[in-house]
Order: structure tokens, then C-alpha cells, then sequence
């Protein structure tokens, strides 16, 4: 794949040319735009990769209307440049952010509110793993979820960008961690982590051992399928079980029964399409909350591997082959 090289007046961009593998990845430039009112103009240090990411490229997950061209929704780096309106930031600043869109950048526009400075206590690069996984879990664990700190949180995919994240969170929060993982080192990295039990999904029944457990009280699914009855199987009463992926499909046949018997929301949510004000609602929150916890070092994104942003198809070979535990992550 030729690359071509980025100036102050253009940026590199990703885009999937068509929907397939990792080899429809393109590496391109376009001229860098200004950003209107309530826009930030970031120059990326960093950029996460995640598997919203993937589902686009396979052709999936379109972008929301007026989102920037290209892929990637997370983003660090410093304030290029500041639209009409904008306060609390300057040029030169330090920070991270939600985008709707064209992350895998050298340069992105971001919504204002959708920007936060970078965490104290982590590498500028880092950063770049923080904000989709965040936002995510704190909108479906802490809000949807209601997650309290004498409760319990089953978290499957431990070791994802997300898992890592929502283990991280829910013990900050003083919650009890329930994790499933699939290999004995993804399993050692959930305990490490904080989770109080870690499950090995292909060794053990995770129902059974969540239910001799005590249940859960809080259910973070992305993978869907035959995982949809095995939630409800062993939650709690009372229970919230949110799915923000379906890995094993999302077309499934439920027992409502138990889920009336048991008082239990089945419920889920995305965050990409929700309007710049709903995102700038929930990055305040993240500040107030979350920003303390990566300060006093109970949080910190776990990062899987580092690739250059010309060297995308590897970072999403590495993605497609499901073995990384923690964040991917492209330099700009």
C-alpha cells in the first residue's frame, strides 16, 4: 500500500474502499478542515482502534449523518484550533475525545463538549484508549445499569477494551466483579485487573459458576446469542442486563418468563449516533468521576499492541484475529 505524506494542510485519513477485510483499508489524504462553531481541531497523537471500527469496515455500522469521513472514534493529541464559541480550551492543550468519525487521522474535528483534556497520570498516546471505552461503560454500567457499590457486575469479554474498563470502573466504584475470558492468561489479566472472580468461558459454564457465586446485579453483554438466556438464567432479581454487541448473533429465542418472574430490564444501547449535547452530558459526568480515578491510578487503559497509522490493515489483522487483551492503538 503507498502512503502518502501528510502536511500542515492535509491530513491522512483510513477508509474501507469496500466492505471486507483488512485489506480494504486505504491510507488517504484530504485536506484538513477548519472547525466551525462548538469544534475543536485536534492534531492526533493517537488513535484507538475498537470493534465498532471493524463492524464499519465490514460494511455494518454506517456512519451517523455529518460525521467526519473515514474510521476511528477515539482520539489524543493537542487542540490544533478552536471554532467560534468554544470554551475552557486553548491551542496547545492537551486532550482526548469521542468522535463520530475519522479518528484513524493526523488531524480530526471533534464537538466541544465531546473533548476532554487529557487524564492526569497516563501518556498523552494512552489517553487515545480512554474515551469510547469510558463513555461506554459509564452510559451502560453506571447510568443504564445503575450499578451500585454493594452490588455485583458480570462483565464477559474481560479483557477487551471494554472489559478492561468496566472491571477497572465497577472496582473503583467499591462493585464486586464477575469477568469471563477465554484463555488462562486473559483470565490471570481480569484478576490482575480487580475482578473478584475471572471465568475461563471455555473450561467452565459461567452460568453455574455466577450463580454459586451469588448471581449478578448488573449484566455488560456483547456477545449476544445463546449468552442472552445464560444472563438471565443466573441474574439477579432486580437485575439490569444491557447488550452493546451481539458476537454470536442478536436474533435470539428468550424464556420472558424469568425475566418477569425476576423483575429483570433487558435492555441495551449504542453511543455513536446519540446527539454532540447527550455526549457532552456524558463526557462532564466522565470528568467529574472517572478522570479522579485514572488521577489516583485505578484506572489506566490496558494496551495490547501500538501500530503505525499507515500499518492499519495489521492493527485490524490484530483486531480480526480476537487473541489481544486490552486496547489496540495507532500512532499518528
Amino acid at each position: 500500500m503507498t502512503q502518502p505524506t501528510p502536511s500542515a494542510e492535509t491530513t491522512r485519513i483510513v477508509i474501507a474502499r469496500e466492505p471486507g477485510g483488512p485489506d480494504v483499508l486505504d491510507v488517504v489524504t484530504r485536506p484538513v478542515t477548519p472547525p466551525g462553531p462548538g469544534q475543536v481541531l485536534i492534531r492526533n497523537t493517537a488513535c484507538g482502534v475498537n470493534r465498532p471500527d471493524q463492524i464499519e469496515r465490514l460494511g455494518f455500522y454506517p456512519a451517523p449523518a455529518g460525521a467526519p469521513e473515514g474510521l476511528g472514534l477515539e482520539v489524543a493529541g493537542h487542540v490544533a484550533a478552536l471554532g467560534a464559541g468554544v470554551d475552557g480550551l486553548a491551542v496547545g492543550d492537551p486532550v482526548c475525545a469521542l468522535v463520530a468519525g475519522g479518528g484513524y487521522s493526523d488531524y480530526v474535528i471533534a464537538p466541544a463538549g465531546s473533548v476532554l483534556p487529557a487524564p492526569a497520570g497516563i501518556d498523552l498516546a494512552d489517553a487515545a484508549g480512554l474515551p469510547e471505552t469510558v463513555l461506554t461503560v459509564w452510559t451502560n454500567v453506571f447510568e443504564i445499569g445503575a450499578l451500585s457499590p454493594d452490588e455485583t457486575l458480570l462483565v464477559h469479554g474481560g479483557t477487551s477494551g471494554i472489559g478492561t474498563t468496566a472491571i477497572q470502573m465497577a472496582k473503583a466504584h467499591g462493585a464486586r466483579v464477575i469477568a469471563t475470558a477465554g484463555t488462562a492468561e486473559k483470565v490471570a489479566l481480569c484478576e490482575r485487573l480487580g475482578a473478584d472472580i475471572a471465568i475461563n468461558y471455555r473450561e467452565a459454564d459461567f452460568e453455574a459458576v455466577v450463580k454459586d457465586a451469588g448471581g449478578a446485579d448488573v449484566i455488560l453483554d456483547m456477545v449476544g446469542g445463546d449468552y442472552v438466556q445464560k444472563n438471565i438464567n443466573c441474574a439477579n432479581a432486580g437485575a439490569r442486563i444491557v447488550s452493546i454487541a451481539f458476537l454470536k448473533g442478536s436474533r435470539v429465542e428468550v424464556d420472558l418468563m424469568r425475566v418477569m418472574l425476576k423483575r429483570i430490564v433487558l435492555t441495551g444501547s449504542t453511543l455513536r449516533a446519540r446527539p454532540d449535547a447527550e455526549k457532552a452530558r456524558l463526557a462532564r459526568a466522565v470528568r467529574e468521576t472517572v478522570w479522579p480515578w485514572v488521577a489516583a491510578g485505578r484506572l489506566a487503559p490496558v494496551i495490547d499492541s501500538r501500530f503505525a497509522l499507515d500499518d492499519v490493515r495489521s492493527a485490524h489483522a490484530r483486531l480480526d484475529g480476537g487473541e489481544h487483551a486490552g486496547k489496540i492503538l495507532l500512532a499518528c
